[in-house]
Formats: C-alpha cells, sequence, structure tokens
C-alpha cells in the first residue's frame, strides 16, 4: 500500500530584505550563518522544491512518480501538478512593488520568452512559468504592505501636497480624466520619469516629506516613503505610497490579491499561500530588471477599496477559513485542545504546525508535527485524524 503522509524538508530563501530572526523566534528553525532568511518554501516549485523526510525523492518527483494518488483526478486533470505554493514570509525591509500577470497572458509571456531563448534564470526574464499568481496572505504579526490602487482623488490630493512640478502636467490631464485610462497614463509617466526629471522629482518629494502634512492619508504616505527612501534614495517606486492603499493587518487578518494588481510587501511575518507560480513584474523599490511595457500591460488600472482589501473570516468551532476567488487553493487554520478532529481530503493538502504539537493519522499512517514543521497529504488518504495541543495552517486544493 502507498504511503499518503510524508513530513518536508524545505528550502528557505535568503533574499537580502529577510529577517534574521524572526524565523528562529516563532519557529525555532536554526540560522547558523545569521543570513536573511526571507521565505520558507513549501511546495513542489523547481525554484524551491520540498524534499520528503527520510526519502531520496523531492515532493515534485513524487507527484511526477504518482499523480493521481498525490493530487487526486480532478486536481491532476484541472491542473496537471500542485497548483499551490505555500510560503512563510519574513519581511524585515521593504520588499519590491509588483504586479503578478492574468494566467492567459502568464502563459503568452513565458511562450515568448522561452521562444527567444532567454534563460529561466537571467535577470530580463519576466515569466519563470506559465501560470498567474494570485495571493493570500495571512498575518502571523503585525503586518504592513501596499495593494492595489488609491482612489484617483487621493491621488490627485497626495501628489498635490508633495508639488513635484514635473509631474504638474501629467496631475492636470489625470483631474481631466479621473478614470481607469487617466490613471493609466499618470502611472506611466511616473514610472518612466529618468535622467534630470527624475533627480528633480526625488528632490521635490523629499522637501515634501519633510515638511509639515495636512492630512492623515499624506502623513502615513510620507512616513513610509522616508522609511523606503532609506534603501532606495533614487527610486521612482518611493512614488508608490501616493497612488497604492497602504494595508496594516493584525495577527489572524489576511488579505487576497488578485492578478494584475500592484502590491508590496514592507514589513512583518506571514503566511503567503499562491498559485504554483514565481512570475514578477517589478514597479520599483529594487535594483533588479524592470520592464515598463510588459508592466503596463499586465496591470488593471482600478481603484480597490480600502474595505474590501482584508478577507472577512468564516468560523467555526475549530477553524477559521477565509474565502477566496480563485480554484488553484483553500486556506484554513485548525485549532486543536486535545479532541481530535477529522478532516475530508479531496486534493493534496499541506500541513503547517504553527504552534504547539500535533499529530495527524490516516490508514495506519501518523506524523508528528512541532511548531515549524509541515507535512503533505496526498489526496489518496481520503481522510485524516488530527489531534495535539496547537494550531495548524491548512493549505488544500
Amino acid at each position: 500500500m502507498k504511503k499518503n503522509l510524508f513530513k518536508l524538508e524545505n528550502v528557505i530563501q535568503n533574499y537580502a530584505w529577510g529577517s534574521q530572526s524572526a524565523l528562529t523566534e516563532l519557529f525555532g528553525i536554526e540560522n547558523p550563518t545569521s543570513q536573511p532568511q526571507a521565505e520558507l518554501w513549501m511546495g513542489a516549485h523547481p525554484n524551491g522544491c520540498s524534499r520528503l523526510v527520510g526519502s531520496e525523492l523531492t515532493l515534485a518527483q513524487l507527484i511526477e512518480q504518482s499523480p493521481a494518488h498525490a493530487l487526486g483526478d480532478y486536481t491532476d486533470l484541472r491542473f496537471g501538478q500542485l497548483p499551490f505554493l505555500f510560503k512563510v514570509l519574513a519581511a524585515a525591509k521593504p520588499l519590491s512593488v509588483q504586479v503578478h500577470p492574468k494566467l492567459s497572458k502568464a502563459k503568452i509571456g513565458f511562450e515568448k520568452e522561452n521562444r527567444v531563448g532567454l534563460a529561466l534564470d537571467d535577470s530580463a526574464r519576466n515569466y519563470k512559468d506559465g501560470n498567474h499568481k494570485p495571493e493570500l496572505v495571512y498575518a502571523l504579526t503585525f503586518y504592513k504592505a501596499m495593494n492595489g490602487f488609491r482612489s484617483v482623488e487621493d491621488i490627485i490630493s497626495l501628489f498635490e501636497q508633495a508639488r513635484i512640478t514635473v509631474l504638474k502636467r501629467a496631475l492636470e490631464q489625470l483631474k481631466a480624466s479621473a478614470n481607469e485610462q487617466g490613471l493609466k497614463c499618470f502611472f506611466a509617466r511616473v514610472m518612466s520619469l529618468a535622467g534630470e526629471e527624475k533627480s528633480l522629482a526625488l528632490k521635490q518629494l523629499n522637501q515634501a516629506i519633510s515638511a509639515p502634512c495636512r492630512t492623515l492619508k499624506a502623513r502615513e504616505a510620507f512616513e513610509l516613503i522616508r522609511e523606503f527612501a532609506t534603501e532606495f534614495s533614487d527610486d521612482v517606486g518611493l512614488f508608490s505610497p501616493l497612488m497604492l492603499n497602504i494595508v496594516e493587518l493584525e495577527p489572524g487578518e489576511a488579505m487576497f490579491l488578485h492578478a494584475e494588481t500592484p502590491h508590496a510587501y514592507v514589513q512583518g511575518v506571514g503566511l503567503e499561500l499562491m498559485a504554483n507560480s514565481d512570475n514578477v513584474l517589478r514597479a520599483g523599490l529594487t535594483p533588479k530588471h524592470m520592464d515598463l511595457p510588459e508592466l503596463m500591460d499586465n496591470t488593471r488600472f482600478e481603484a480597490t477599496e480600502l474595505e474590501k482589501i482584508r478577507l472577512s473570516p468564516i468560523v467555526k468551532e475549530h477553524k477559521v477559513g477565509f474565502p477566496i476567488p480563485v480554484e488553484d487553493f483553500n486556506f484554513e487554520l485548525l485549532s486543536l485542545s486535545h479532541k481530535a478532529l477529522t478532516e475530508f481530503v479531496r486534493g493534496p493538502e499541506i500541513l503547517f504546525c504553527l504552534q504547539g504539537e500535533v499529530c495527524v493519522i490516516s490508514q495506519g499512517e501518523h506524523v508528528t508535527l512541532q511548531a515549524g514543521e509541515s507535512m503533505f497529504v496526498c489526496c489518496a488518504a481520503q481522510q485524516y485524524q488530527i489531534s495535539g495541543s496547537g494550531q495548524v495552517a491548512r493549505a488544500f486544493n
């Protein structure tokens, strides 16, 4: 009989913006070399595939050997792979402002870059795969981010308070066309600032953020710009807080990020669950490759209401779920206090223990998880019992 439960050994990505201490403090994950530990990846993506504890196999190899067993017939036929990537993200410094493509454009972009022979690890590569990348973020600590465009009215007000003379004409045009097309033109103008114009605009922005603010929104945006400027003093991404919503999540709150929506994670530790993709189109706060035409073609220029960014949880007795508008993944939190719960399996699952110690049992197999440990559950398990005392995050399809 094939196994259904597999403890995972996961990849830690040492990106420069990561925290040196957060994963150790929260989960006891060691960091002997004191490198930034930015993301812990749980999944089968080639850029950071989990391994099976006690086996030579990776999770991707397990799925490739027995896709129907691991994924189930529906997920195998619908996606042909593990459709999600589960992460712990620990940001000590701001990440780049970025947009992720929708599915149809990701496929086109990936095929196009393959045709011209652009290597997957080329720094000029926009599309590392042909998938979209909607995301859910669940805050484990206080978590600050930017997500989606502000209203055009707010953008106009904030830029008027910033007094950027080289953008005066563009701002007048935005006032005259206060709609999606007007915002698209204004965003393109800001993003294309270069040379002396860019230097002057950033100098004037620096003067503005040093002066008293007229409004609470300006105070909040200017404070974030000052924070960004310590890392990226010569970057058009410094204008992003004037255009994007600033979101603050308390521990236990979650938000969803749609494809084609500009966003940036600023600080904090959270769980990040997304479609199985690593596609990024950058829009500032980065020394890395930026492709403005591709960015413009993959961005929706519509305002996102701040009140609608946070997800409303569905709370049951031992379970909290967050409904999301995609089929690639679902997310739940299970709270355990010695009473066993039975969970029915419809597709592949990854369980990550946030607190305490739990035991998962299915068809005679059992796996014990402590805080910071994770496991893969094959669809063929059909159901499992989970007991112990603690909290477990459940990513499933």
